[in-house]
C-alpha cells in the first residue's frame, strides 16, 4: 500500500487528484492539506510513503516546504503545478516525477508506475533554498507563519518545539535540527537555539555553564558544551 498526502491550495484540485486516485487500490490517501503549515503536520503525524505537493502556494510554496522537513524523514515527492515551466525545472532537478493541471489518466498511471518501481530515495537538495526565511506556526486552530528574524530563539519540551519573538511563544512544526541547519539560529543547548542578533549579554556561571538574556528581555540556558563556539561566533576569544 502507497500512503499518500495531497497538498494544494487549491481544494477542487485536490479533489480531482483524490478521485483519479480513488481507481487504484494499492493507493491510499490519508489526507489532504490546504497549505505547506498543514503538510509538514501531517507528514508528521502519518509519515507517507508519497506526497502530491503543489509548487505555487501562497506565503510558503512547495520548494519552502520541503526545506522546512527532517531530510532523513523525507516522502518521496510528486509535484504537481499549472505551470510548464516550473515542472520541466523539477524533473531536471531530481524530482521523483510531476504532474500538469488538469491532470491526465495516462500520465498519473505513468507516475505511479514510477513510485511502485523506485528503490533509491531522491536527492531534492538542489531544488530546496539553502536558508529559510519563513517559519510556519500555530497556535490552536490559528496559523501564522514568522520571519526568521522576528524569532528570538527556539526550544523543544514535551510539549513540542516552540518559538519565541518579543511578543509570544508559539508553537510549529520544525525540527530544532532543521531550524539549525537552515536558518541564522545556533545552538546553545540541547535544547535550545537562539538567534545571534537576539543575544543581549551572556551571563558566565560556575561550572561553565551559563544564561543568556535576550533583547526581548527572556533568559534561556547556555550549557558548557555550547558556550565556547557561540562565543566564538559572536567575535569574543
Amino acid at each position: 500500500m502507497i500512503t499518500t498526502l495531497l497538498i494544494d491550495d487549491e481544494p477542487l484540485a485536490r479533489e480531482e487528484l483524490a478521485s483519479l486516485l480513488a481507481h487504484y487500490p494499492d493507493v491510499q490517501v490519508l489526507e489532504q492539506c490546504a497549505n505547506a503549515v498543514e503538510g509538514i503536520a501531517a507528514i508528521h503525524k502519518h509519515k507517507p510513503d508519497l506526497v502530491f505537493l503543489d509548487i505555487s502556494m501562497p506565503k510558503i510554496s512547495g520548494m519552502e516546504m520541503l526545506a522546512m522537513l527532517d531530510p532523513d524523514n523525507t516522502p518521496k515527492v510528486v509535484f504537481v503545478t499549472a505551470y510548464d515551466e516550473y515542472a520541466v525545472k523539477a524533473f531536471e532537478n531530481n524530482a521523483f516525477d510531476y504532474l500538469l493541471k488538469p491532470i491526465e489518466t495516462e500520465r498519473l498511471e505513468k507516475c505511479l508506475e514510477r513510485v511502485r518501481r523506485a528503490q533509491e530515495p531522491q536527492d531534492l537538495s538542489a531544488m530546496m533554498p539553502e536558508q529559510l526565511t519563513l517559519v510556519p506556526c500555530y497556535t490552536g486552530s490559528i496559523l501564522k507563519v514568522l520571519k526568521v528574524e522576528e524569532v528570538e530563539f527556539a526550544f523543544s519540551d514535551l510539549g513540542g518545539v516552540h518559538v519565541a519573538s518579543t511578543d509570544e511563544v508559539i508553537h510549529t512544526q520544525l525540527t530544532l535540527k532543521v531550524l539549525e541547519s537552515r536558518t541564522p539560529l545556533l545552538r546553545c543547548h540541547r535544547q535550545y537555539l537562539i538567534h545571534p542578533t537576539a543575544i543581549a549579554e551572556i551571563e558566565i556561571q560556575e561550572g561553565g555553564n551559563g544564561e543568556i538574556h535576550t533583547r526581548g528581555g527572556r533568559t534561556i540556558p547556555v550549557s558548557r558544551r555550547y558556550l565556547k563556539a557561540l562565543k566564538q561566533t559572536l567575535g569574543f576569544q
